[in-house]
């Protein structure tokens, strides 16, 4: 049968709905025990002892509880026992006492072998009792009892009551174990037993139909007993594989958990007990609320979680797919083990997992929900002597709240899940603002594709100046779009639509080609001012970008130093992006990179030391408070220091007073931009301002 405790072996909590069931069964099945062993005579113990059958019946029932049909990938006992088939048969044979006797017995000893809880044993073994006893009632109204000095030997005319009896059986064990997976999970009695009734049906089916052909050959001969196991071995194997295909079909082969298919059927059938428990809001409510209930949240929720594992490539690239397997194997098992009752726990592929929340009160509380999860995640896992420390990003989306179907529903906490992971927040609930997937945004995508065509994207212009003497470092090209109905439109607005479609390579290749230009004009003005362009983890695993950039620089004669690329440092923690052929062509150019952003990741000195970086830009975040926040100035001069001891330029960004420029000068660093200096300027007056400011001071690129 079902596990009534499918998720833990750990006893329920005192005075709760399942801990008073339990009990209650538990003092039935004792009541229904006692009553039946009072009814032994010495006549009925003797025939007991002496019955070689009763022994072979004992061992049979015994690995029957052993060897369960279960689903494979799984340690719970999703299905029959195959003891069913013997407990049965020696309660048509011998009564009551002799099939409940034995069973408790195979129960008490597959429960120690399996280190299973008190009250799990105690349970189970009340509720075959039970399920025996309502069967031996059916058989007493026919008049068919049996006990072991009196043993029965069922005839053809005696087979309705017998399925009758079977039928019984089988209703009283499903539902016993039903409640208490019902009260388990928090789901309604019916919704419990509807999860697997077919399969429990078929099964039983096979087994309580053998039961009468093991009676007749045991009354024949304790010999023939062994013989009826050969077909009840074919009827087992046979169930077995029904039962591993349906269930390789449903869940995932490596974690044993739900895939992608049981994952919608489990989705739909919360979404439609949460509609229906949403009609029937106006009912209870009365007549004269239903104006105000409609303007009041769903009381009832669900909610779909989509967890995605963070650098889990960096484990597979470096241990192998094995240790990545095992790693998986314990993910699995601690979200399983870290969920509410009656949650669902799905593998959808790789990395990535999902999590049901069948009713959900409200955001809060899957936040919740979320926040348990990842912090069971974040416990270290020792593997092949080494330790992980492991952390996942997890999106949430609501029903109704967020989508009304599941492929909407999933979508959008896939969606949410890539902002946790982008903001590096860990949780985030789907926001119509932040999906990249909206109409609003698929039509400025639309609207960027032609703005490309015609030509509405420029690029504007910041210089970099030297805090030491006044002198220009660089400029730095930043993109902006002149849309036709919005006007100018800063990056902020645009560029996070493109990074993840093919535009993005397209929109990388026209900055290239437009700040080569303009650097070819200012060089050719003999002001070799060097320009910084923007490019994304993603530009670093385009070939084809060194290529766009060594053809612009031979068409034009500019040397490799008279561009340089700006990479935010998050960047360097992305293995792939870091180690790329891209990357290493670059250096082979002699093209310098800029690490911008800096402060805000976790760069490491060896990578630093190895990439083309000249030039550290320290994240304005930390520079614009450095007057009133004594933490951030001591950051600000702790990278000042480590700059200018890997022997690096340091520049300050978002610098927008004279009190923050000097303070930057005194603590040492070299460089830097902002609005103090002068704001981005189009082409045209950028080398306006060049003539006018600073062509007596530019500097050749290279110099602080």
């Amino acid at each position: 049968m079902k596990d009534p405790n499918n998720t833990r072996n750990t006893a329920p909590r005192r005075g709760s709905p399942l801990w008073i069931y339990f009990v209650v069964v538990i003092l039935l099945g004792l009541a229904a025990g006692v009553t039946a062993f009072s009814g032994l005579s010495r006549a009925d113990l003797d025939a007991l002892a002496g019955n070689p059958v009763f022994w072979i019946l004992g061992c049979f029932i015994i690995f029957g509880e052993l060897r369960p049909i279960i689903t494979p990938g799984s340690t719970e006992n999703n299905g029959a026992t195959t003891s069913t088939t013997f407990s049965f048969a020696a309660l048509l044979y011998a009564g009551l006492p002799i099939a409940a006797a034995l069973q408790a017995v195979a129960v008490v000893t597959c429960g120690i072998f399996r280190a299973r809880s008190p009250h799990r044993i105690a349970f189970n073994v009340a509720q075959y009792t039970l399920s025996l006893a309502a069967a031996q009632f059916v058989l007493a109204l026919s008049g068919d009892v049996a006990t072991p000095s009196q043993l029965w030997v069922p005839h053809g005319s005696d087979l309705p009551a017998i399925a009758l009896a079977g039928a019984v059986y089988f209703a009283c064990n499903d539902t016993l174990v039903g409640a208490a997976v019902a009260l388990h999970s928090r789901v309604s009695l019916l919704k419990a037993l509807r999860w697997d009734l077919a399969y429990q049906v078929l099964v039983h089916l096979a087994l309580l139909g053998l039961a009468p052909l093991m009676v007749i050959a045991m009354d024949r001969s304790a010999v023939f007993v062994p013989l009826i196991v050969l077909p009840f071995i074919a009827v087992y194997l046979n169930a077995s594989v029904s039962v591993r295909r349906e269930h390789q079909a449903l869940h995932d082969g490596l974690t044993g958990l739900p895939n992608r298919k049981l994952l919608i059927v489990r989705t739909e059938e919360a979404l439609a007990e949460a509609r229906g428990a949403e009609r029937r809001r106006p009912r209870a409510a009365g007549l004269g609320s239903r104006r105000r209930k409609a303007a009041e949240p769903p009381d009832q929720r669900a909610g779909l979680f989509l967890l995605d594992l963070d650098r889990f490539k960096e484990v597979n690239d470096t241990l192998g797919h094995p240790t990545g397997d095992r790693l998986l194997q314990i993910v699995a098992h601690r979200l399983t083990h870290s969920v509410r009752p009656g949650d669902l726990v799905a593998r959808l592929g790789g990395d990535e997992f999902a999590v049901l929340l069948p009713t959900v009160r409200d955001e809060a509380a899957a936040r919740e929900v979320a926040a348990r999860l990842r912090a069971a995640l974040s416990e270290p896992v020792r593997l092949d002597g080494m330790s992980f420390d492991l952390e996942a990003s997890v999106g949430i989306a609501l029903f109704p709240d967020h989508a009304p179907d599941f492929e909407l529903l999933l979508q959008r906490a896939d969606v949410a899940m890539y902002n946790a992971k982008e903001a590096r927040t860990g949780v985030e609930t789907y926001s119509p603002g932040k999906d990249r997937n909206s109409p609003a945004r698929l039509s400025m995508l639309g609207d960027l594709r032609r703005a490309l065509d015609r030509s509405e994207l420029e690029l504007f212009y910041q210089p970099k100046i030297s805090l030491r003497d006044g002198h220009l470092v660089g400029m730095e090209a930043l993109l902006r779009w002149r849309h036709p109905d919005k006007g100018l439109l800063e990056p902020e607005a645009f560029l996070s639509v493109a990074e993840q479609t093919y535009l993005m390579r397209s929109i990388t290749h026209y900055v290239v080609e437009a700040a080569l230009a303009q650097a070819a004009a200012w060089w050719r003005a003999d002001m070799p001012v060097q320009v910084a362009v923007n490019a994304s983890g993603r530009d670093l695993l385009d070939t084809g970008l060194t290529e766009v950039i060594e053809e612009g620089l031979l068409a034009r004669g500019l040397p490799a130093a008279a561009l340089q690329l700006e990479i935010t440092e998050r960047i360097l923690m992305n293995e792939p992006a870091y180690a790329s052929d891209t990357v290493g062509a670059l250096a082979e150019l002699g093209i310098p990179l800029s690490l911008d952003d800096f402060g805000t990741g976790y760069s490491s000195l060896v990578r630093l030391k190895r990439l083309p970086v000249e030039e550290i830009k320290i994240d304005s975040s930390f520079v614009r408070r450095l007057a009133d926040s004594p933490d951030d100035a001591v950051i600000v001069r702790s990278i000042v220091d480590l700059v200018r001891t890997l022997g690096l330029r340091s520049v300050a960004e978002g610098v927008e007073d004279p009190a923050i420029a000097e303070r930057l000068r005194e603590m040492g660093c070299d460089a830097a931009q902002g609005w103090h200096f002068c704001r981005p300027m189009d082409a045209a007056a950028a080398t306006d301002w060049l003539y006018s400011v600073a062509v007596p001071s530019v500097k050749a690129p290279g110099g602080a």
